[in-house]
């Protein structure tokens, strides 16, 4: 699951046809001869474009949408798979519990889909770096969709086996395995790197977009129409995501290491030789492993707020609110030359409200910090993959995405598991306020031991 600023002379329409992926180091002087370069532009021929930064300042630059049209069909077809992915999520969980009436058994969901993802995330990115992205992304949609198809054919035909449920989630956490790291290492080749910060920003919107509205619509659709009906409605929109991917040129990886398959081991050692790169995991942990409470909302919203189940689905939409205002109040950030230092008060940011969260039995102000949270965590979401994509080569940019899965995808859940441990062994209170002063101290630590990454400057990109 991130350039800095927008393009201050943008390309002419006709210099550079929307259906092409924008070159990412070509000289001006390659440019076709009737099309002028921007930099022979006069400033009076494009008098409408002096007050955009002003109109940006705050909300997301829509720069990449504009000028990429490969980029713009990518997230709009991610866009409406994200919404019908989480209407499937629920709606398994929701089938599995009218099954079996478990709640043992609907945990197991999570779990099926989460060791797959992280076991193929690693090896998803270096297939991502062997082969045509393109085809790969294409290949790993239509086999989510086929999976959406099975699923919604078995509910049509009555055939309700909780086994069959969790195989076919098993299965469509590889394919999402696949498909990220493909998805992701296309776009700095569909777009300039001064551009790859806004697009991170909105590709942030997608996925926090998509967790919000798809549930909701699935318990709706599951409750007028059925099982059957919200896997089907995912399998259709499977179908911008798709198209959007067979529009795309073929992307296959700039690899100098010869005809060699990419090896994991060696996206590892590249890892462990790149600071700057390595210190944005490391940061991320600080956050999703020492202070991440999600899973003791349910228990705080009975004993701090006095509340119920409605207490806690407030409590857990919260950070996913701010995590949206996060990538629509993103425009900001263009202004920003020293990622690492971002990333880093950003992490810390994110600390201080789940400490201070901790401390408060007010259910409004405790909602407001958990949305400060969620905020300050897009913010460094959206540092992270920007320097992931600018800083790295491409020959190596879908191991270090595969990578980017695994801490995502089990870092939280190494959270919970120490957040709930610690609750039982103390108090909720201080598994809350001390993991969130403990993530303050631990970033602290990173900023006065990577020099190197405080001083990361986006305009002369050091991995």
């Amino acid at each position: 699951m991130t350039a800095t600023q927008p393009r201050s002379q943008p390309q002419p329409p006709e210099s550079q046809p929307s259906d092409s992926p924008a070159p990412e180091s070509q000289p001006p002087e390659s440019q076709p001869s009737d099309s002028p370069a921007p930099e022979s532009q006069p400033p009076e021929s494009r008098p409408s474009e002096a007050p955009a930064p002003e109109r940006r300042r705050l909300f997301a630059d829509l720069t990449p949408l504009r000028t990429s049209a490969h980029y713009r069909r990518l997230w709009f077809g991610s866009t409406v798979s994200w919404v019908g992915q989480g209407m499937t999520s629920l709606a398994v969980s929701l089938q599995v519990y009218d099954i079996t009436r478990s709640p043992f058994s609907v945990g197991l969901v999570g779990l099926f889909s989460l060791v797959p993802l992280v076991v193929f995330g690693l090896y998803g990115g270096a297939i991502a770096d062997t082969v045509d992205r393109r085809k790969l992304g294409l290949y790993s949609a239509c086999g989510s969709a086929v999976l959406s198809v099975a699923l919604a054919t078995a509910a049509f035909a009555g055939f309700h086996r909780v086994w069959f449920l969790y195989g076919i989630v098993a299965l469509q956490a590889v394919c999402a395995a696949l498909n990220s790291p493909a998805r992701s290492s296309m776009i700095p080749r569909l777009l300039p790197p001064e551009q790859l910060r806004a697009a991170n920003a909105l590709n942030s919107m997608v996925t926090t977009f998509g967790m919000l509205v798809g549930p909701s619509l699935g318990g709706l659709i599951v409750g007028f129409a059925g099982y059957q009906t919200a896997y089907l409605v995912d399998a259709v929109a499977f179908a911008a995501s798709l198209y959007a991917m067979w529009r795309l040129p073929s992307m296959l990886p700039d690899r100098k290491e010869g005809g060699r398959r990419a090896s994991v081991l060696d996206g590892l050692r590249f890892l462990a030789t790149r600071p700057n790169l390595r210190m944005t995991f490391f940061s991320d942990f600080c956050a999703m492993i020492l202070a991440h409470p999600r899973a003791l909302f349910p228990a705080v919203a009975v004993l701090w707020f006095g509340g119920d189940a409605r207490t806690a689905g407030l409590l857990v939409a919260a950070p996913a609110f701010g995590a949206l205002l996060g990538g629509v109040l993103s425009g900001w950030q263009g202004r920003i030359r020293h990622h690492g230092q971002a990333i880093l008060i950003a992490v810390a940011c994110w600390g201080t409200a789940i400490a201070v969260f901790g401390l408060t039995r007010n259910l409004w102000l405790g909602l407001l910090l958990l949305a400060v949270a969620g905020y300050s965590d897009t913010v460094s979401m959206i540092f992270r993959n920007t320097m992931m994509q600018v800083a790295a080569p491409d020959e190596m940019r879908g191991r270090l995405q595969g990578v980017f899965i695994v801490v995502v995808a089990g870092g939280p859940r190494l959270g919970d598991f120490l957040a709930g441990s610690v609750a039982d062994l103390t108090s909720p209170a201080v598994a809350v306020t001390g993991g969130g002063i403990a993530c303050v101290v631990a970033v602290g630590a990173l900023a006065l031991y990577g020099r190197g990454f405080r001083r990361y400057d986006a305009l002369d990109p050091t991995p």
